[in-house]
């Protein structure tokens, strides 16, 4: 009896492989879709399986301004932006992929994502709106809006959105410029601007932000008024 149930559970195991060899291998799409899931692991709402991802610190990429993420890759490519997973992914990309990359995330609609819980005195939330509507003037702080729009949701082609980040991001990227880990074209406006404001400015400006809701039509302005401010590398169009 026993070599009987032997015999047989070694038949079903062959059987079992012989299905599995026989069976059509599954195929994937060879698209810039399938290519770019990888980025939903971090940059989506939900991954590729549909399980909820972390809104605490990484950016939303629908909708943003081609040129700016292009950019963007190009900085993590080429070092000016330091941030060890980016380089990894785009370390051999070539120019014209990272652009189609970008046109990509570019042509998506804009992810609305609620408003945060300021977490900060009222004082502090009017300074952070004083800074990014008026700035600061004696100091040479330019306003947020006067270069991200007015509906701070950027401006086609280079300049990104403020709304719908999270305030952890906002100020991990404010400590980048400040430590030097990011750096755009000279002149690098953002670095300069950040040296001149102080860390309680900094909390300041990002929990105003991350507090503001956004509108349902989150898209980029076309255009801005000319000059900005501040001469910006990250905007070439500006030079």
């Amino acid at each position: 009896m026993r070599s009987r149930s032997l015999r047989l559970s070694l038949l079903a195991l062959v059987g079992l492989f012989a299905c599995t060899a026989t069976a059509a291998p599954q195929t994937v799409p060879d698209t810039l879709d399938q290519r770019l899931l990888a980025c939903a692991t971090c940059h989506a709402r939900v991954d590729a399986r549909g399980n909820p991802v972390n809104d605490s610190f990484y950016p939303r990429l629908g909708g943003k301004p081609a040129g700016y993420l292009y950019h963007q890759l190009l900085n993590f490519r080429d070092g000016r932006r330091q941030y060890p997973l980016m380089t990894y992914l785009v370390d051999h990309l070539p120019d014209d992929y990272l652009r189609e990359i970008a046109k990509h995330f570019a042509a998506l609609p804009p992810t609305v994502l609620p408003a945060q819980p300021p977490g900060l005195p009222a004082a502090a939330l009017e300074r952070g709106r004083q800074l990014v509507h008026e700035g600061d003037a004696a100091r040479r702080i330019p306003a947020c809006i006067a270069c991200h729009g007015a509906r701070l949701t950027g401006v086609q082609p280079n300049i990104p959105g403020l709304l719908g980040l999270p305030r952890d991001y906002v100020n991990a990227q404010f400590g980048g410029w400040r430590n030097k880990v990011r750096r755009a074209h000279a002149p690098d406006c953002m670095a300069d601007i950040t040296a001149r404001m102080s860390l309680d400015e900094v909390a300041a400006v990002s929990g105003w932000l991350a507090a503001q809701p956004m509108p349902q039509d989150a898209r980029p302005a076309e255009s801005i008024a000319r000059p900005l401010p501040l001469a910006c590398g990250s905007d070439p169009e500006a030079r």
